[in-house]
């Protein structure tokens, strides 16, 4: 509650703002958190993500635009090594020693986006309400890094095998609030996101079961984004009004 007040509190003190929505492109970079769903979540627990942007926002406050995100986290359910560890669960190099194996998750999503800013809680016509939806690609596996280089099971491409590159088709929805200032410093916008998955395994061959991976994923993601928006004004509007 007191981070939205903060943000209603920044958009009327603006002392300078333009009296009537104008037309800009905006680069963003953002950064944030997503919990998994559906058959994602029986492969990954939370993870963080961070990305770019870059939007068309018209005089009618309609957005279209392109966003990238790359995912990342260690929280990892699926073990697709159990079949390489000893009995008390560790790794064993070529050497007999304990090994230095970290598994973690990749992730990457592109996605199409468009959209529309709702004045709303804002004296600013160009900032209120954000609603977006997209479509686009999205992409997960399980990073395997052998520090040392010294398990022969999964180095070079025998670890593809167990890398569970899974990829397809997805959809998105963005609901949110953006604030655009005559500050350039002072532009962002922060909210709720959700992405759907269809995708499918890529691998021919999961190794460590012996089986092709061949059932089509509903793969799903929920969390929260906050961006810092670089606006690009063609030119400094006339109009303006005074609190």
């Amino acid at each position: 509650m007191r981070i939205l007040l903060f943000f209603i509190f920044c958009s009327l003190l603006a002392k300078s703002q333009v009296d009537s929505a104008v037309f800009a492109p905006l680069f963003s970079i953002h950064v944030g958190g997503q919990f998994p769903g559906g058959d994602l979540s029986k492969r990954f627990g939370p993870n963080l993500n961070a990305g770019g942007s870059f939007m068309i926002k018209t005089k009618k406050n309609w957005l279209f635009g392109l966003e990238s995100n790359y995912m990342f986290g260690r929280n990892v359910k699926e073990d697709v090594l159990a079949q390489l560890k000893s009995s008390n669960g560790t790794m064993i190099d070529n050497e007999g020693y304990p090994a230095d194996v970290r598994v973690t998750e990749r992730g990457i999503g592109v996605h199409v986006t468009m959209g529309r800013i709702f004045k709303f809680l804002s004296a600013n016509p160009n900032s209120g309400l954000m609603v977006t939806v997209g479509g686009g690609y999205l992409q997960h596996k399980i990073n395997l890094f052998d520090a040392q280089q010294k398990i022969a099971a999964i180095n070079g491409d025998l670890k593809y095998g167990y890398d569970r590159l899974t990829n397809g088709f997805s959809t998105s929805q963005f609901l949110g609030y953006m604030f655009l200032g005559e500050n350039k410093l002072l532009n962002f916008y922060f909210g709720i996101e959700m992405y759907q998955g269809f995708t499918k395994s890529v691998r021919k061959l999961n190794y460590d079961t012996g089986l092709p991976d061949v059932q089509p994923r509903l793969d799903l993601l929920y969390g929260l984004r906050f961006g810092w928006i670089l606006p690009l004004y063609k030119k400094r509007p006339n109009d303006y009004y005074y609190d």
